[in-house]
């Protein structure tokens, strides 16, 4: 928590386009664009999140990438687009942090889709350019429904910026997203990746679900926790007071960070419960367990977190030959736990990228080039561990441990 330039707790006005999008805008309208056009309103809006108590806000960003932008004609205004919606947001609260937000683009990768991992980073790089170039302060990417747009956030962030990025998932109750991914999953992989926060964004459940999952998150979260959950006014469980009395429920599963997603009411009910508290104790709380070792590694397909130990069986070696998925679904029976794909060629990556969503169990990957490995782990989906039994040196695995979460044993 100390590499995050920010005081904790943080909170986040959060959500604005969700809000936005409830209360104002027509159906089938660019939010970005009615932003635009109802400057003064929004001017206004952000103003009250502002008094509010709202540490930082969100300018409505969300959908001023270019792929969001391109059904309404408009895929070359996203500079200007991302540009002025940040002066407008750092109009109305001078001196406090400004979060560029990414969101969905609505291009999918394999099964559902046919775009890829480059396609992505490269939509997003645009976006972070401008609004870095705008001078946002960090950069949240909101309520992710797969990992595959999530983890292009955050590379287009990390190759192209040194500012902190926040990751935020959308998930029901189970913790599954809408592409039937896990949410501890996502934890692992975007943690690895160098995420800065990470939580739930749109929950469709209840405050108990939602007080559930980031239960679950806590054990395995390194970095803080966030809530930023869009709040269904239709539920008698998130009316303002309501989520102000979990607070100390939320606070004690280490959530620092989160919003009241565009509501003045729940914001300012947050804020008060929040200042209620005492985090320092907390935090020194936290500091003072002295939890027991464990020698598990944390591991994921986009699916399943998995966690394996330093000893785990990698099974039989998989080439990425005509028989790929074959023999693939032959070792996910194998009672291993992992699997082990080596990669020998660059046509190997086109087979790999084109099934790596099947995969279930530990990823195990294994090159004797070192950019064939990284382009592999680009494309994975998931966060995948090195065996140590192939020829490349500490400082060869290095990079890639800090910018794709690789674990080596």
């Amino acid at each position: 928590m100390d590499d995050i330039p920010l005081p904790l707790p943080f909170f986040l006005d959060g959500g604005m386009e969700s809000a936005l999008r409830a209360k104002k805008i027509p159906k089938d309208t660019c939010p970005a664009q009615w932003a635009l056009a109802h400057a003064d309103e929004l001017h206004q809006w952000l103003e009250n999140l502002s008094a509010a108590g709202a540490d930082g806000l969100c300018a409505p960003t969300g959908s001023a990438n270019r792929a969001a932008l391109r059904p309404f004609g408009l895929e070359d205004q996203v500079d200007t687009y991302n540009r002025r919606l940040t002066e407008l947001t750092r109009q109305a609260a001078p001196g406090k942090p400004v979060v560029g937000v990414l969101a969905a683009t609505g291009l999918e990768t394999p099964p559902q889709g046919n775009s890829d991992i480059e396609t992505l980073v490269t939509v997003y790089a645009e976006q972070v350019n401008s609004l870095k170039n705008a001078g946002v302060d960090l950069f949240l990417a909101d309520c992710m429904t797969n990992v595959a747009e999530a983890r292009a956030a955050i590379l287009a962030v990390r190759e192209h910026s040194s500012l902190p990025i926040f990751v935020s998932f959308s998930c029901d109750d189970d913790g599954r997203t809408e592409t039937g991914g896990d949410i501890l999953a996502a934890l692992i992989i975007c943690q690895g990746m160098g995420a800065a926060g990470f939580g739930i964004g749109q929950f469709s459940g209840s405050l108990s679900a939602l007080l559930e999952q980031i239960q679950r998150l806590s054990p395995h979260a390194q970095i803080p926790l966030m809530v930023l959950p869009s709040l269904g006014p239709s539920s008698d469980l998130w009316k303002p007071e309501t989520i102000a009395a979990a607070v100390p429920v939320f606070a004690q599963a280490g959530v620092r960070i989160c919003s009241g997603c565009g509501s003045v009411p729940h914001l300012a009910a947050l804020r008060a419960a929040v200042g209620a508290m005492d985090f320092s104790r907390l935090d020194q709380m936290e500091e003072e367990e002295d939890p027991s070792p464990s020698d598990s590694l944390p591991c994921a397909s986009e699916r399943e977190a998995q966690f394996i130990s330093p000893l785990i069986d990698v099974g039989e070696e998989i080439v990425c030959s005509p028989h790929f998925v074959e023999n693939l679904l032959a070792a996910e029976d194998a009672p291993t736990g992992a699997c082990k794909i080596v990669l020998e060629s660059e046509d190997d990556l086109d087979i790999f990228a084109e099934n790596q969503y099947m995969i279930e169990d530990a990823l195990c990957l294994s090159s004797d080039s070192p950019a064939l490995l990284e382009q592999a782990l680009r494309l994975y989906n998931g966060r995948a561990f090195y065996d140590g039994t192939g020829d490349l040196a500490p400082e060869v695995l290095l990079p890639l441990v800090e910018k794709y979460g690789l674990v080596v044993l």
